[in-house]
């Protein structure tokens, strides 16, 4: 006696449309995260736009210029109030970033500025702007620091492995070769738990920043490539009953 498997034809339209709708919504935030990504992490190198030298910087630091000075002089210099904190920020980085100039000089600047985003509370994935441990982790050279690491890839996995698995469950449904669905719900994980462990590996190696560009490149081609066959099998596909 043959095994029989649930498809998208054996279940309900309802059904149906609620899985559309996860699927689409999980679509538009993934685009939307790498809106944020982007903009996130452009500029670094003093140099608009998104780049291997932007990751690197990110992760592994630079040995001519900060993580706040990149920052200041490119992404983040539009939400200054007023053009000539740019000058005082920099300067106070050039002296060696102290915290009693912090106090009196930098401070005020982020705190009006800067904080409404860079808080832990608000956006974990961010350099934390509220107090001088964090804002000297980004002003002096050196990238990331672990346990910024360790706190932002617990979040990542912890999120991103809950919503990859609805996304293979409702996957499962289609009607392709067993083979093949086995592997493309691995595929994402894998990306996901490399592109993780490139963070911590480029630390220390800044030619991991390819690794950490490609995972995640891999991560996001094979979800949607899940999204995009699960929605077309659930409306368009249509395959006989009798068939195998």
């Amino acid at each position: 006696m043959s095994e029989s498997y649930t498809r998208f034809r054996d279940i309900s339209v309802s059904e149906r449309i609620l899985n559309t709708v996860f699927l689409l919504t999980v679509g538009l935030g993934y685009l939307v995260a790498l809106g944020n990504l982007y903009y996130t992490h452009q500029g670094r190198d003093g140099v608009a736009g998104l780049s291997i030298a932007d990751v690197t910087i990110n992760y592994h630091g630079s040995n001519d210029q900060t993580r706040l000075g990149s920052a200041i002089n490119g992404i983040m210099e539009p939400n200054l109030k007023y053009k000539n904190d740019k000058e005082v920020i920099l300067k106070w980085i050039q002296e060696g970033a102290d915290e009693p100039d912090y106090n009196q000089k930098i401070a005020p600047i982020l705190n009006r500025d800067c904080i409404k985003c860079h808080t832990s509370a608000i956006n974990p994935s961010l350099p934390d702007l509220t107090n001088y441990a964090g804002v000297s982790e980004v002003a002096h050279t050196g990238g990331a620091s672990y346990p910024r690491l360790i706190r932002v890839s617990h979040i990542h996995l912890f999120g991103i492995a809950f919503i990859l698995f609805f996304i293979g469950k409702i996957f499962l449904l289609c009607d392709i070769n067993v083979i093949v669905k086995r592997v493309a719900v691995v595929i994402p994980f894998a990306a996901m738990l490399l592109d993780v462990l490139s963070w911590f590996i480029t630390k220390s190696i800044p030619s991991f920043a390819y690794v950490v560009v490609a995972s995640g490149a891999l991560m996001g081609i094979s979800m949607g490539m899940q999204i995009l066959l699960s929605v077309y099998q659930m409306w368009f596909y249509v395959r006989d009953k009798t068939e195998s």
